[in-house]
C-alpha cells in the first residue's frame, strides 16, 4: 500500500513542528510528553493487553481498539515511563496526529512522519528508529486487526 496525504491533524502537527527552532521543537515534544494521557482502568489492570516496542530505547508499550464498521476509527492507548520524555512526546504526537482517524486514513499515514517533524540533529537516530517503530507497530496491528 502506498502512503496517501497526512491527516489534517497530523499535519497541523507537523507544521507546529517546522515553524519552530529546533530549540523549540524539543520544548514542543516535551509539552506532548507531559499531555500524554494515562492510560485507562481496563489497561492498566490488564498489561498483558498491551504490546511493547522494544525498538523504543524507553519502555513504551500501546494497544488500540478499532471500532465497527464501515469507519473503523482507531483509538490509540500509550505507556511510557515519566523519566522517558522524547518517547512519551512522540506517543502523544502519534495520539493527537491520529486517534479517532480511520483505520484506512491511519494505514496510509507516510512511515516518515517522524522525520518530517525535524528533530534529526536534536534526536539520536536510535529514538528516531524507536519513533518510527512505534507508528509502524500501530500500522501493523490495524492490519492485524483486520
Amino acid at each position: 500500500m502506498s502512503a496517501g496525504p497526512v491527516p489534517a491533524k497530523l499535519a497541523e502537527i507537523i507544521d507546529d513542528f517546522q515553524d519552530l527552532s529546533e530549540p523549540d521543537r524539543l520544548q514542543l515534544l516535551l509539552d506532548f510528553s507531559r499531555g500524554l494521557p494515562e492510560l485507562p482502568e481496563r489497561y492498566t489492570a490488564h498489561p498483558e493487553l498491551l504490546e511493547q516496542v522494544v525498538e523504543c530505547q524507553s519502555p513504551l508499550f500501546l494497544t488500540m481498539e478499532i471500532g465497527d464498521a464501515p469507519e473503523h476509527r482507531v483509538h490509540l492507548f500509550f505507556s511510557a515511563p515519566p523519566e522517558a520524555p522524547t518517547t512519551r512526546g512522540f506517543a502523544g504526537v502519534l495520539l493527537e496526529g491520529l486517534d479517532g482517524l480511520t483505520a484506512e486514513e491511519v494505514l496510509s499515514v507516510p512511515d516518515d512522519v517522524p522525520d518530517r517533524l525535524g528533530l534529526t540533529r536534536a534526536i539520536t537516530p536510535l529514538r528516531m528508529r524507536g519513533m518510527t517503530a512505534m507508528l509502524g507497530r500501530v500500522k501493523r496491528k490495524i492490519r492485524e486487526a483486520r
